[in-house]
């Protein structure tokens, strides 16, 4: 369990507070908005309406506490760039804030900020690539060139074993499980054989998992 502290509780950050309270994470929630911080109190151990780009109140928090600081202010790049400005001055274990353009990602890497998320790119990027084959069912892109993908089985796999297709020979991917009925099995054998019901975890290079998958 980790202790975070969750700035900016708009529709991203709603549902990052949401999805840390699924994983049992300790979660102090901030919002300069009233009816943003009375949204989420059913998802937070706590949670203050406050100014984040004020240094006082932001102390007042204990910021060298948490485990990670994550800053997704949405609607003002300015406060979001103060903000984690002030946080990492104030000694953040770990800073993760929220950009909306390539610029905003690189002024905030260079005040303040360890970490970038930019959910419209990244989910553009998941987007164009989930809609390429009727294959694909979910996609996490690792670094320009690899990707973990989850795939539906190809009809012509049915019926035969992980070893005789020897995937990662022919194209360097790895299998990394095997999901059937919504279980997913990561101790994957050679013998294993494949049907129609399995879906399989795959990492390898996009061009490569492209050229294996026919999309």
């Amino acid at each position: 369990m980790k202790t975070v502290l969750l700035i900016g509780l708009g529709r991203f950050g709603r549902h990052i507070a949401m999805k840390l309270n699924d994983l049992n994470h300790q979660v102090m929630a901030v919002d300069n908005n009233e009816e943003r911080v009375n949204a989420v109190l059913s998802y937070v151990t706590n949670a203050q309406i406050g100014d984040s780009t004020n240094e006082e109140f932001l102390s007042s928090l204990g910021i060298g506490n948490y485990d990670a600081c994550i800053v997704a202010i949405g609607d003002d790049f300015q406060n979001s760039l103060e903000t984690a400005s002030l946080l990492k001055e104030l000694g953040a274990k770990k800073v993760i804030a929220r950009a909306s353009t390539d610029v905003q990602e690189k002024f905030l890497l260079r005040n303040g900020a360890d970490e970038v998320v930019y959910p419209e790119k990244q989910l553009a990027s998941w987007t164009a690539i989930r809609c390429t084959s009727e294959h694909i069912l979910d996609y996490i892109e690792l670094d320009k060139d690899h990707s973990i993908f989850e795939l539906s089985v190809p009809k012509e796999w049915e019926g035969k074993t992980i070893l005789q297709l020897d995937i990662r020979k022919r194209y360097g991917i790895n299998i990394l499980g095997v999901r059937e009925n919504g279980v997913l099995q990561m101790n994957v054998m050679p013998d294993m054989k494949f049907n129609s019901r399995n879906s399989i975890l795959v990492l390898g290079n996009e061009k490569s998992v492209q050229k294996c998958f026919h999309f």
